[in-house]
């Protein structure tokens, strides 16, 4: 029952995209499930498309009085979303399968981003644009994203060797940040020493040696606490570590992508390059 769940949703996703293509129209009553499509939306003027979004929107995207819901590991009660009467809903990758399990189960258009890359979070934008009748304004976000990061990349002294870096996105299990976030850690000088978006124990992280930690703890803000690395024992003689250089950066400005990683590829370019972040725990 599931998988025809699926497959069913999926062909009403490509009707749905497909029309959009011949006939955008404003008429669209979008539920936001991912803040990256929330701020995407906000930051090309979409926002008047948006019905509800989740709580963690507001940190990332003027959502205002919008009404806010849950997201795709926690949605609370199928039916706020139903009564809404959406066109579409747009989700993330990773989910919790069982609540979006219900939502496929729905006559809904689902749409679940996963970009992986900043080449895939310029697509979404263009994508996005697309499906609401902004495709100038989406092409100029785009295009805005890229001359930041460009703009920040000239500003690098691209040192030889480039400084070890580290990036966590979650400590328990240690799972590393995004491999954007790899690519705007490579635009500041550095260069991300275990694989990006993956799971990794902490003799791999010692192993790899890293000059710099960066601590963006999903769903915690700004809240990341250094002390926990400097505690772990087999990190010890890791030069970070030794030198204090264990940064923390706020979950929503590496792990949204979107128009907030401008704002989080500064901050990385901060750390560093020996600048303090916020809530770093260098001291």
């Amino acid at each position: 029952m599931r998988d025809r769940s699926v497959g069913s949703a999926v062909t009403r996703l490509l009707f749905f995209l497909e029309s959009m293509k011949k006939d955008a129209e404003p008429g669209h009553r979008i539920v936001s499930l991912a803040p990256s499509a929330t701020a995407i939306l906000c930051a090309m003027g979409a926002k008047k498309t948006l019905v509800a979004v989740t709580k963690w929107c507001a940190d990332v995207a003027p959502v205002g009085d919008l009404e806010k819901l849950g997201d795709c590991w926690n949605m609370g009660s199928l039916d706020e979303i139903l009564r809404l009467k959406p066109t579409l809903v747009i989700g993330s990758v990773p989910y919790k399968q069982d609540t979006v399990g219900k939502l496929l189960e729905q006559p809904l258009n689902f749409l679940a981003m996963n970009p992986r890359t900043l080449g895939d979070v310029y697509a979404d934008i263009r994508l996005l644009g697309g499906i609401v009748g902004r495709t100038k304004a989406a092409e100029a976000l785009a295009r805005k994203l890229q001359r930041e990061f460009a703009a920040i990349e000239s500003r690098s002294k691209k040192p030889e060797p480039r400084l070890r870096v580290y990036c966590e996105a979650w400590p328990n299990p240690r799972i590393s940040s995004p491999p954007w976030v790899a690519e705007l850690v490579r635009l500041c000088d550095g260069e991300m020493v275990v694989p990006a978006g993956e799971r990794v124990d902490e003799k791999q992280v010692a192993e790899a040696r890293p000059d710099v930690m960066v601590l963006a703890w999903a769903a915690a803000g700004d809240r990341a606490n250094p002390r926990k690395a400097y505690e772990v024992r087999a990190w010890q003689e890791v030069p970070a570590i030794q030198n204090r250089r264990v940064h923390v950066i706020s979950d929503e400005l590496l792990n949204t992508p979107g128009p907030p990683l401008m704002k989080g590829a500064r901050e990385l370019w901060k750390v560093l390059n020996g600048k303090k972040a916020a809530g770093d725990g260098g001291g």
